[in-house]
């Protein structure tokens, strides 16, 4: 195999080597230990061992060649080979091929670099066929049989691929095998006797990184529940580390962020600039070519991307060159005759784009000219370029009238103007010096216009740059918004959408709107604008429409903010396309609940801190300030912090670069302030210091009466501080920070996630955990394993199903009590871990029955606060500490309603074994009630359902009248019937199967159960002159050993006729009072168990035991 070229240092490895042949320019060398008899000695064994354990690599390859430099301790390792016959193809080739030419070169450095080049010329010839080659069936099969062998996983675990490397036990590497699968990571190694086996869960992975130290060259770093692993000796460790990422995340975001994971765009993104189409384009095809920019007469490098109804194209730098090309704007496509393999696009405004250079072209072509078809009946004349001045448009289509029709119909109420517009027009008479700064800006775009296009299919420079960060002219920047954001292709696809939205949402009440209202009056309240009722009401019909559009996301504070400058500058059914863009495709993930988005960026921008201002998390070790002070420069991009008129600059560049332009200017922030940070001595002086900073940032250039600019307004107190001009700081920004790639952006985005969904699942667990251990005799420590058990379970339920592919009973956005749940199926699999009843032959029954108790709200669900409350006090005060009362009641509890249901297994060969099919249903027994009862209550039971936000004051009134509920008396339970009692004697006569005293236990039921009907008799003579209870007495009594199915086939023989005579009831005091009586009775309730033994078996073979649940 052709490596690429790196240097060898001679000197060291001929302790290693052995030279086979040699000439002028190249050496083939063996290692030690290969191809000798009997290994080479004690050397060939020594080097062995280290390939084994220490050197993945040299065990794959044991031979190599090298390029000699002469009078040199330097080579380049250019080949290996697994064999001797490999190796010698490798030689031979270069033999022939090679050693003739270099004979012609007059230095060493040429001959080296002619080396070098023709290397990289067969790799790169190779990796057009690599993965042909690389796939060997026969080989992965061997290797998932054994992935299957030594974790006993089911079937449906999909292995994705392995790798030989060495896993760090402490400071010892042990090598083996690494196994990716869809839900674990998996080590294997047997060496010397020595097994190691190692599952991690890809949804409990909290950190992955690659990392570097003295003992590791390069390693990945994964951290699980506080615990480190350390991987290392890849042989690719680059493509590793990025499969694992891809898979953590794609667990993350399935398991704990399901509504990123449903939103998530289709189209997998190779380039920035197709984050500016509608998330609901897929990608089709990539192909690498040159595109001819006219103004600069050169062809720039890059790659073409081609969706459902759109082709981009970015050069291989993005910042010189980038276009978007609707295919509603294409007029004809066309291709060249000539040997350019050229694909000419022709669109409205007289404009063609060249790609030349395309593999497979003429396919392309037809390829386009097919979605060129579609697309132009579909978008048949409708202009979606902004207009720039007052042109009228052909509306004889219909698509185009429907649209007018709708925009005409809402014209009353939705303003067709931007804000600042109506409120600020410019007076082109008063001619001052801003003034004339603002229309040389216009000249300039006029003169970029002229040369790059004007409108969606634009070419975007360097220069569209340079002009964006010197500040967009007023008249030019909602229109350029529209364009930058990608805003114009969403509301191009959706004519009169806005206006149907406006109506339907109109009149609408909910939290969502109750918040809006209250924060109208917030939003710039200093603007003119938003001073009267044409500013507020557009700014609430914006909101509103929104919070109708996308409930999921509703309204959260700073959209109030945004969407008043997007106002100013837009008009009304813009500034709604703009918001749209940029809650969900350009800060994906920042306005819910949970701000996860904003949260994942602010760990970004903290590694960019450590990465390029070391000086301050030296100074500051608290990193968390950081986060604290810029989370409102993320949610309001600036808007909030600095005045309105250096703001919009701001705003500006984030439309163009995204969240780059954000990043980068908060690290400017800090750096001009870094002196003044480094000598602050709290956190209270740091911000004091950035607030002083930010009230002194102006806009010189800014046309705004100064009754609206807010940097004018500076007190005289603070005028001797510098002011620092906001296109001065953008400029340095970019200048400074400019060379931070997208593709750097979104890997630390992916790394930080996980931590940041961690941290978020880790304060949920802390949080509940508080409030439960108030409730519940376990120990902090006992409950945690509890929580994970609990969760854990739930996750299984959903690793291996296919037919739903995100966690289902989970809801972030519910109290943290309430988060996760589980169903009848789930909390069966918990109660035969955790129940020490569990080995009784009605295992199935009890779980289905404790089921029923604990769903209060009947929606055959279990939270974590009633699993906690319940199950978890059950466990610890009751099943495993508690006294015998307490334990008994539980019993009777669970075999009188809402509990009990008569249970029935369809299949009599599994006894009383119950399929999930027979669980679900009996669960929903008496459960089902009129729709809008159960409507009703369940927006009692939870009052965030139908509103889309929790509503707090029902909680609170909900948390009320649980605190006043009255501790439970026993007097207070219903009577035992006929039916129930019968089995609740089999339920105790399964209990005591296997226990060492069973013989007694059997006897002393009988004798209780003797008793209790004698007692009931004595009672009913008063009512009837005949009684059955002799009949089940006798047959109860008559079982009186072990033999419990003698007992059951009596009880079962006949019950038609026990229900023929007057039925009878036991209360519960006075099966206490009978049970209390036998000694065996009371030793068998009262034997203690110890709760952390059981948790931590629990939690070692749950896995395990939800294997054994699929293969079955």
């Amino acid at each position: 195999m052709w490596l690429k070229p790196e240097e060898v240092l001679l000197k060291n490895a001929l302790k290693l080597w052995l030279m086979e042949r040699s000439n002028d320019y190249f050496v083939l060398q063996r290692r030690r230990g290969y191809g000798e008899e009997g290994g080479g000695g004690l050397t060939g064994l020594l080097v062995g061992t280290l390939d084994s354990v220490l050197d993945s690599t040299a065990k794959v390859a044991p031979f190599r060649i090298l390029h000699q430099t002469p009078d040199s301790q330097v080579y380049l390792s250019i080949a290996c080979g697994a064999n001797r016959e490999e190796i010698t193809k490798h030689w031979d080739w270069l033999e022939q091929n090679i050693m003739k030419t270099l004979s012609v070169f007059d230095s060493n450095e040429d001959i080296t670099n002619f080396v070098q080049g023709k290397i990289r010329g067969l790799i790169a010839e190779e990796g057009k066929h690599s993965f042909a080659k690389e796939d060997d069936p026969e080989k992965f099969r061997e290797a998932l049989l054994k992935f299957e062998k030594c974790f006993g996983l089911p079937e449906q675990e999909k292995l994705v691929t392995y790798y030989s490397c060495s896993y760090w036990k402490g400071r010892v590497p042990c090598q083996g095998w690494l196994y990716l699968s869809t839900n674990f990571l998996s080590f294997y190694s047997f060496l010397l006797g020595s097994e190691i086996k190692l599952i991690i869960s890809w949804d409990a992975v909290s950190k992955l990184e690659k990392t570097s130290n003295v003992i590791l060259t390069e390693s990945i770093h994964v951290c699980s529940q506080g615990e480190n692993h350390y991987f290392s000796m890849f042989l690719h460790i680059n493509e590793t580390y990025l499969l694992m990422e891809q898979l953590a995340n794609y667990a993350i975001k399935r398991l704990f962020d399901k509504e990123t994971f449903a939103n998530d765009p289709i189209l997998d993104d190779p380039l920035q600039i197709t984050k500016r189409l509608p998330k609901e384009e897929t990608l089709k095809e990539v192909h690498e070519c040159f595109l001819w920019v006219p103004f600069s007469h050169f062809n720039t490098h890059g790659k073409m991307c081609i969706s459902e109804n759109y082709i981009c194209f970015a050069s291989q730098d993005g910042n010189l060159c980038c276009v978007i090309i609707p295919l509603r704007e294409v007029l004809a496509i066309d291709k060249t005759n000539d040997s350019s393999k050229s694909v000419i696009i022709s669109i409205k405004g007289k404009t063609a784009f060249r790609f030349s250079e395309v593999k497979d072209f003429e396919q392309l072509v037809a390829k386009l000219r097919l979605k060129y078809g579609a697309a132009s009946t579909q978008y048949h004349d409708v202009s979606t370029e902004i207009p720039i001045s007052s042109d009228s448009t052909d509306p004889s289509d219909n698509t185009e009238v429907r649209s007018l029709t709708c925009q005409r119909e809402c014209s009353k109420t939705v303003n067709t103007e931007a804000l600042m517009t109506v409120f600020h027009p410019q007076n082109l008479e008063t001619l001052n010096s801003k003034m004339l700064k603002e229309k040389m800006k216009e000249q300039s775009w006029d003169i970029l216009f002229a040369e790059c296009g004007r409108g969606i299919s634009m070419f975007r420079t360097k220069k569209t740059r340079d002009l964006v960060v010197r500040g967009i002219p007023e008249t030019l920047r909602g229109e350029l918004w529209m364009l930058f954001s990608g805003a114009v292709n969403d509301m191009a696809a959706n004519p009169g959408y806005y206006a149907e939205v406006v109506e339907q949402s109109l009149g609408t009440c909910n939290l969502a709107t109750e918040e809006i209202e209250r924060d109208l009056r917030r939003s710039l309240p200093e603007h003119p604008a938003f001073q009267s009722d044409t500013g507020i009401s557009a700014l609430r019909r914006v909101l509103t429409a929104y919070a109708y559009r996308n409930p999921k996301i509703g309204y959260c504070q700073a959209m109030n903010i945004l969407t008043s400058v997007l106002l100013l500058y837009a008009k009304e059914e813009e500034a709604f396309w703009l918001l749209v863009a940029v809650c969900e495709r350009m800060l994906p993930d920042y306005f819910n609940r949970r701000i996860i988005g904003a949260l994942v960026d602010q760990a970004v921008f903290e590694e960019l801190i450590r990465d390029h201002l070391p000086q301050l998390p030296e100074h500051m070790t608290d990193m968390t300030f950081f986060s604290s002070v810029s989370l409102s420069w993320f949610l309001t991009l600036f808007i909030s912090v600095l005045p309105i008129e250096s703001a919009v600059n701001v705003v500006d560049c984030f439309f163009y670069d995204g969240i780059k332009a954000i990043l980068q200017l908060g690290l400017a922030i800090l750096d001009y302030n870094l002196d003044k940070l480094l000598t602050c001595k709290d956190d209270a002086e740091a911000v004091t210091a950035l607030n002083r900073f930010f009230d002194n940032v102006i806009n010189k250039d800014s046309p705004l009466p100064s009754s609206v600019q807010q940097g004018s307004n500076v007190s005289d107190e603070k005028s001797s501080h510098i002011r620092v001009d906001i296109t001065d700081l953008i400029r340095e920004s970019n200048e400074k920070y400019g060379n931070i790639r997208y593709e750097d952006i979104h890997s630390m985005r992916c790394r930080n996630r996980l931590y940041v969904i961690q941290t978020l699942e880790e304060t949920t667990k802390q949080n509940v955990l508080r409030v439960v251990s108030q409730d519940v005799k376990l120990s902090l420590h006992e409950l945690d394993e509890l929580y994970v058990i609990f969760k854990k379970e739930l996750f299984f339920s959903y690793y291996w199903c296919l037919s739903c592919p995100v966690l289902k009973y989970h809801d972030p956005s519910l109290p943290y009590l309430e988060q996760y749940q589980i169903d009848c199926q789930q909390f069966r699999a918990l109660y035969h871990l955790l129940s020490p009843w569990a080995h009784s032959a009605n295992k199935d029954s009890l779980a289905l029955w404790t089921f029923r108790l604990l769903d209060e709200n009947s929606d055959c669900l279990i939270n974590f606060k009633e699993f906690s409350s319940a199950i978890g006090r059950m466990m610890s005060d009751i099943m495993y500490n508690g006294n015998f009362t307490e334990k008994l009641k539980l019993l009777f509890k669970l075999h009188i309603p809402p509990a009990y249901t008569e249970v029935k297994s369809k299949d009599p060969s599994k006894g009383d074994e119950l399929s999930k099919e027979e669980l679900l249903y009996f669960s929903q027994l008496h459960v089902s009630k009129p729709t809008n009862v159960k409507e009703a209550e369940s927006l009692k039971n939870s009052p965030e359902k139908g509103k889309g936000k929790v509503d707090i004051q029902a909680y609170l009134s909900q948390w009320q009248d649980e605190l006043s509920k009255k501790e439970e008396n026993i007097k207070d339970l219903p009577r035992m019937n006929q039916s129930q009692f019968i089995q609740f004697s089999k339920t105790l006569y399964n209990l005591f199967h296997g226990d060492p005293e069973e013989e007694s236990l059997y006897q002393a039921i009988a004798v209780v159960t003797s008793l209790l009907l004698r007692m009931e008799e004595v009672g009913r003579k008063l009512h009837s002159p005949t009684a059955s209870a002799k009949e089940f007495s006798g047959t109860v009594c008559a079982s009186g050993g072990p033999s419990e199915g003698k007992t059951e086939s009596h009880l079962k023989k006949d019950p038609s006729s026990l229900r023929e005579e007057p039925q009878w009831s036991f209360a519960f005091e006075q099966i206490l009072a009978s049970l209390l009586n036998e000694p065996a009775l009371v030793r068998f309730f009262e034997k203690p168990i110890d709760v952390k033994v059981k948790l931590e078996n629990a939690k070692t073979s749950q896995l395990s035991c939800r294997t054994k649940m699929y293969i079955s």
